[in-house]
C-alpha cells in the first residue's frame, strides 16, 4: 500500500487536548521510541476530542515531532496536519501527523 499524505482542512474542526503528550512507543518489548527520520528528534502522541462544524465529536491521536506544550483542556489548531492511511494484518486505519501544534485563544483568554 502507498503511503501518500492526505492534507486535512483543520479550519472548520476545534481539537480539545484529553491526555498529555507521550513519547510513541515503536516496540513495547525494548521500549524504543519512534523518532522522526529527518531531525532524529522523539515523536509525540496527543490524544484530541475533535467536534466538526455539525456537533460531530471523535476522538483523535495525533503525532508530532518534539514534545509539544499543550494539556488536557487546551484548545489548539494542528499545523500541517495529515493524515495516511495504513493497512496492518486486515485491519486499517488512518495516522495523523502535525507539523506543530499552535494554542488558540478563546473568548473566555481573551477576557470577552
Amino acid at each position: 500500500m502507498r503511503n501518500i499524505p492526505i492534507p486535512v482542512d483543520v479550519s472548520r474542526l476545534q481539537f480539545i487536548c484529553v491526555k498529555a503528550p507521550c513519547p510513541r512507543i515503536m516496540n513495547k518489548e525494548t521500549g524504543e521510541l519512534k523518532t522522526d527520520k529527518t531531525t532524529g528528534q522523539t515523536v509525540y502522541e496527543v490524544l484530541f476530542s475533535v467536534e466538526d462544524a455539525f456537533g460531530k465529536i471523535e476522538l483523535v491521536k495525533i503525532g508530532v515531532v518534539g514534545e509539544p506544550s499543550v494539556v488536557p483542556g487546551n484548545e489548539v489548531k494542528p499545523v500541517g496536519l495529515v493524515g495516511y492511511v495504513w493497512e496492518l494484518s486486515g485491519r486499517w486505519g488512518i495516522a495523523y501527523r502535525a507539523t506543530s501544534l499552535l494554542a488558540t485563544v478563546t473568548a473566555e483568554a481573551r477576557g470577552v
